[in-house]
């Protein structure tokens, strides 16, 4: 105080000063104002000081100082005036200062601190409480769950589905890639950082100039429909009707003497697909195979024609195993799933004028041969020669996938794939209208939910338009071809939005062992659409397994990412009871009306359970600290399968048909994958949840599972589906349980015994470990 007293009098000795006051700031603060008199002012000159500050512990205002009494001079009282207020204006700074940053505005008593006057309320400066944001508190799964399915509602399907109904959309063709720039900009409009992925692929369509044909007795028939990937040229046989084609079915021909080879195989749709029929018959050495719909099984107009293709695998069959790009050259190749024989459908109409004279003995009534057609006796032929005519040509098409992100904000690179395609034969409503549907109005759903509710995914959800889904899931094939490096160790997941409304009353599910518990407790929160409760009540709580579970198969948009990818996949059907598929799929009756029929009137209620569904079991995925695929699922599968290996080379063994093998070391990798799941198990347990790296560390473990049951001794190009459970191919256990070659066995067996025993090995997360745990 003494510095600043002397610094004051020095100052004052070369200045004079006419004002000198502590005003107010804005802000609530305290500043000195000092303003300089222009002159000189005389001794005799009047001088009027003001105080204008306010005093912390005076109960008045501000002070005010008389004039000094006349004995005094007025040189001296201006002195002194302004000491005193330099001391009060000096004094109260400090104190105001220390005061705000250290002391309460008022110490009660007894508490600790040194006690401070309080200042009455009108003159103590009113500093606003700081800001606090509310915090952003991640939302808890149940609150997540109902947003979502207050965002999918039956209204808002109604719209929806009428805007992607559209009169033609086939692969490649002006409408859909229309339908994918609409779907991009829908993407782009939502800030999904949309791309797309180009391909050029070769499609099979039907001849403008020189039409199918199938030429019996004086009956020419063209039909509209057609099989794409057949192989083309014109073949003579006998005609010979064959039921549904299944192995059951040729070896009864056979044991009526029945002769296939060279034959025409007539086959009604239905229990295999178009696919499967034509290689059972090509493997009796049929030489064609013509494919009708029976009024037993469609409830046809007799002129509905059918579509399909016959290619045993998917994605372009001349690129097998790599991408269709254009601008990668490869040499002339071809897939072996390839038919080696023509195949052409036929209308009810044609198939009843083949039926009524096809002669040979009649099919006996406990075959299952017969079928609805009452004016025909269904009589199993080999008198009649047909002639078949295919003539389709491939066409080199561009076709284009659409994909929009909704990234995650922890594990970013980790995604779940949703899926639909948009493209179809003819108006495609089940097929790809009401996927398409589903597909934007989750996107914009969960992106809503984003947005302005606080959802905060872990993961990424990508969503994805795919086109050619008609000709063997192409465009998704050719995707998961063209960058596999890096999608099957990033895409834990891929959800179908492919026919997941084809009627009412019923549900149905394919899936990846690893998902079945996730569709389990996703049915339980999916109100039912059409009885009280859940789909999980629907479906009878106590056998919902043996009523819902079916086997994934090999035209399922989901089956290529399991058996060819690695990656869990799943798709799901509401369907009316007791039947087992869309009778209107691959036909131009794929429709509103037909789709309305089948669900009473109820399709976009329906949608909307669908959409609910798909979109619960996608954010559960990217939701949980831990990634809801259940180990342990696939336990069960490995023990049902090898014990069915057990009980093949047991029967060698005993017939002495094979020596020299032992099922010990298949026991011992089994073993190993049921310590290896149990493992991850424990992990789980005594892991903390809450932290990442944990977390992170421990789904990995559980991606690999999928991947590396892949078996990595037969080639994609020759034998794609290279799943060791749910593969085709000699490398399955499926196949090794049926084998008649007992080198071919031997080989085999050992190659699966060690492709199980690898993934046991890589469900184990350190090298160090994987001796002590497995």
């Amino acid at each position: 105080m003494d510095r600043v007293r002397s610094t004051f009098n020095s100052l004052i000795k070369s200045e004079r000063y006419s004002r000198f006051t502590l005003q107010p700031a804005e802000d609530g603060e305290r500043h000195v104002e000092v303003k300089l008199s222009d002159g000189e002012a005389d001794d005799t000159t009047e001088v009027t000081t003001e105080v204008t500050t306010e005093v912390v512990g005076q109960d008045g205002g501000s002070p005010s100082f008389r004039p000094a009494p006349p004995r005094q001079s007025r040189r001296h009282i201006y002195f002194m005036a302004l000491a005193t207020l330099l001391v009060f204006v000096t004094g109260y700074l400090a104190g105001y200062i220390s005061h705000r940053k250290v002391e309460p505005l008022n110490t009660e008593p007894g508490t600790t601190g040194s006690p401070v006057p309080v200042t009455p309320p009108h003159l103590v400066p009113v500093t606003p409480p700081p800001f606090v944001p509310a915090p952003d508190l991640p939302l808890q799964w149940k609150d997540i769950a109902g947003l979502l399915k207050q965002k999918l509602t039956s209204q808002a399907f109604n719209q929806s589905l009428r805007d992607f109904d559209l009169p033609r959309r086939s692969a490649g063709s002006v409408e859909d890639a229309a339908l994918a720039i609409r779907i991009f900009e829908e993407f782009k409009q939502l800030k999904m950082v949309p791309w797309r992925d180009v391909h050029y692929v070769q499609l099979q369509t039907p001849n403008s100039t020189r039409p199918n044909r199938v030429l019996f007795g004086s009956h020419v028939f063209e039909p509209a429909g057609y099989l794409a990937y057949s192989k083309t040229g014109t073949v003579q046989g006998k005609l010979v009707y064959g039921n549904y084609g299944r192995q059951e079915d040729l070896e009864v021909l056979q044991k009526k003497s029945i002769e296939l080879e060279g034959s025409v195989l007539l086959l009604r749709r239905g229990k295999l697909t178009f696919a499967e029929q034509v290689d059972n018959a090509a493997r009796k050495g049929a030489a064609a195979v013509l494919i009708y719909p029976d009024s037993q099984d469609y409830n046809y107009q007799g002129d509905t024609d059918l579509y399909g293709h016959v290619h045993l695998g998917s994605g372009d069959p001349y690129t097998p195993g790599f991408p269709s790009f254009n601008h990668t050259q490869f040499p002339p190749t071809q897939s072996s799933g390839l038919p080696k024989i023509p195949a052409q459908t036929i209308t009810a109409s044609m198939s009843t004028r083949l039926l009524q004279n096809i002669g040979g003995p009649e099919a006996d009534a406990s075959s299952g041969f017969k079928g609805g057609f009452p004016s025909v006796s269904y009589r199993l032929g080999g008198i009649e020669n047909v002639t078949v005519e295919v003539n389709n040509v491939l066409v080199n098409t561009k076709v284009l996938n659409v994909f929009g992100v909704i990234k995650g904000f922890i594990d970013p690179d980790r995604y779940v794939v949703l899926g639909a395609q948009r493209d179809a034969w003819g108006k495609g409503y089940a097929r790809a209208a009401v996927g398409t549907s589903v597909l934007m109005e989750l996107a914009k759903a969960v992106k809503e939910m984003v947005q302005n509710e606080r959802f905060r995914p872990r993961r990424s959800i990508v969503f994805a338009s795919w086109s050619a889904g008609e000709y063997g899931n192409v465009g998704a094939t050719e995707w998961l071809e063209g960058y596999m490096s890096s999608i099957d160790k990033s895409v834990f997941t891929y959800i179908s939005l492919d026919g997941i409304v084809l009627g009412r009353g019923s549900f149905s599910a394919s899936a990846s062992p690893l998902l079945h518990s996730l569709i389990e407790n996703t049915m339980k929160m999916v109100k039912s659409p059409n009885s009280p409760g859940t789909v999980y009540d629907m479906m009878r709580q106590s056998k919902w397994e043996e009523n819902t579970l079916k086997p994934l198969s090999v035209d399922d948009p989901a089956y290529t990412f399991v058996a060819f990818s690695g990656i869990p996949a799943v798709s799901f059907h509401f369907i009316s009871p007791n039947t087992e598929s869309y009778p209107y799929y691959g036909t131009n009756l794929d429709n509103m009306d037909h789709l309305n029929y089948q669900t009473s009137q109820h399709a976009s209620e329906m949608t909307a359970a669908a959409a609910q569904f798909a979109g619960l079991m996608a954010l559960r995925l990217v939701h949980d600290h831990l990634l809801s695929l259940d180990v342990t699922r696939y336990t069960d599968v490995v023990d049902t399968a090898v014990m069915k290996v057990y009980k093949r080379i047991n029967q060698l063994v005993q017939s002495g048909q094979l020596k020299g093998v032992s099922t010990t070391w298949l026991s011992g990798a089994r073993g190993s994958l049921k310590r290896a799941a149990q493992s991850i198990g424990r992990t789980i347990d005594n892991s903390d949840l809450e932290n990442q790296k944990s977390c992170r560390t421990i789904n990995d473990r559980i991606m690999r599972v999928e991947r590396n049951l892949l078996s990595p001794y037969v080639s994609p190009t020759e034998t794609p589906f290279r799943h060791l459970l749910l593969g085709r191919g000699p490398h399955t256990l499926a196949s090794i349980a049926e084998a008649t070659d007992m080198e071919q066995l031997r080989v085999q067996l050992a190659l699966a015994t060690w492709n199980l025993q690898d993934c046991a090995q890589a469900m184990v997360n350190d090298l160090w470990d994987i001796h002590d745990t497995i």
